[in-house]
């Protein structure tokens, strides 16, 4: 389960697109932060989850949160202000369950590795979903988790969003605010692909007597009502409409912080998959935030990527990350068990709060609301001065050093 949103330049507080994002996972895989650097290939094909395919010849700077043992991200974005999140959707199209196709994260990595604008994004996931499908599976520990996908695709200027079904797809273009969960939400497509509808029809989803929707022919019911998604994207863009013209990144952040319950009696044991901050209880409710992305893309200064590196948004901070910086680059990556990780080092913390939730919660917010107050205060402050790529990289460094210290404070609490 996730949640995707993105708010076009005209309606945000800075006039630039802001996009934000929770990547539900199971609990115990770890989300990895990873800096890939702009090059040129030489190699014939590059391995992505499960197959390989051509290489190109060159390939972009990104950003990405991931699962550490998959190649492909839940989120991310690249060298020229392109970014992109994913999401499970369920659809009646059939998963023959071999791997033989592209993970959702795979066609997310390989489009902004490969792409320059959102339209370009967009060209390359769906050329690639119709040659290769996405036959592959999604989950960690649970090998039969198979999922079709859908995506916001962002840059500085416009936002579109993809659905599929099979090797089907739909692509909307944003008018102003737009949030997607784990359902088909698109009825009447800008962009369709050629054999959309005939497969429709062919399978009695639809009849050429009705106006066709995407949604509407290709959604599995079932699943997506078990997923509470219509819930999850009803609070998203409420919660973005109420602040429409006045959105910012720290408002951003909010929303991805959001239960399912009064904050002030919300417990984790308690919580369900209606949940936007999503804390896993079950078996009907096996997944948690393991990461959390805000991303602010400007066209004229550089853009700001806000990643937790942790998991529950309600408890962690968001660090600033820019192009161009090495803070990335000996970044320590989660492995499967507990480590020295940020993600890990967070989680254990995370985990005993979750415990007595209201109670232990005050034992930090005071701080870390002050702390992420400072960061996104001094994130414009810097701004506005026309920064240096020294001074990004120090203030960026800052941030997380900052993260590190207030962790290990706090993990004294268990202690």
């Amino acid at each position: 389960m996730c949640d995707t949103l993105v708010t076009l330049p005209h309606v945000t507080h800075r006039g630039h697109l802001i996009f934000a994002k929770n990547s539900d996972r199971e609990p115990d895989e770890a989300q990895a932060l990873l800096s890939v650097p702009h090059r040129r290939h030489f190699e014939a094909t590059v391995k992505c989850t499960f197959i390989e395919i051509p290489q190109v010849e060159e390939t972009y700077a990104c950003i990405l949160s991931k699962p550490f043992q998959m190649w492909g991200a839940e989120m991310g974005a690249n060298e020229h202000g392109v970014v992109i999140g994913n999401e499970a959707v369920f659809t009646k199209v059939k998963i023959e369950k071999k791997n033989t196709g592209l993970t959702g994260m795979d066609l997310l990595r390989l489009a902004l590795e490969r792409s320059k604008t959102a339209a370009e994004a967009l060209t390359c996931i769906t050329a690639l979903l119709e040659k290769y499908g996405q036959d592959a599976c999604g989950g960690y520990q649970n090998k039969s988790f198979f999922y079709h996908n859908s995506f916001i695709i962002a840059d500085a200027h416009e936002a579109w969003v993809l659905e599929t079904a099979g090797r089907a797809w739909a692509a909307e273009k944003v008018k102003d605010i737009r949030s997607i969960s784990n359902k088909l939400s698109i009825d009447h497509a800008d962009l369709l692909s050629h054999d959309a509808m005939a497969y429709a029809k062919q399978k009695g989803w639809w009849k050429e007597s009705e106006q066709f929707s995407f949604q509407k022919a290709f959604s599995d019911w079932f699943y997506t009502k078990m997923g509470r998604a219509a819930a999850r994207q009803t609070c998203t863009t409420s919660l973005s409409q109420e602040r429409k013209g006045a959105i910012t990144p720290a408002q951003a952040m909010l929303i991805l912080q959001t239960h399912n319950l009064d904050e002030h009696s919300f417990k984790p044991s308690k919580a369900n998959t209606g949940s936007v901050c999503m804390h896993a209880t079950s078996i009907l409710n096996p997944s948690s935030t393991t990461g959390s992305m805000v991303a602010e893309i400007r066209n004229d200064s550089p853009s700001t990527i806000w990643l937790t590196g942790t998991s529950h948004p309600c408890l962690s901070l968001y660090i600033p990350f820019y192009f161009n910086t090495s803070v990335l680059h000996e970044f320590v990556q989660p492995s499967a068990r507990p480590d020295h990780s940020l993600w890990w080092k967070a989680e254990q913390l995370h985990r005993w709060i979750n415990k007595d939730y209201q109670k232990r919660k005050r034992l930090i917010e005071t701080e870390r609301n002050t702390l992420q107050q400072q960061f996104t205060e001094q994130e414009l402050n810097l701004l506005t001065c026309n920064p240096t790529q020294a001074e990004l990289e120090k203030f960026s460094a800052n941030c997380l050093s900052a993260t590190y210290q207030a962790i290990e404070k706090w993990s004294r609490f268990i202690r």
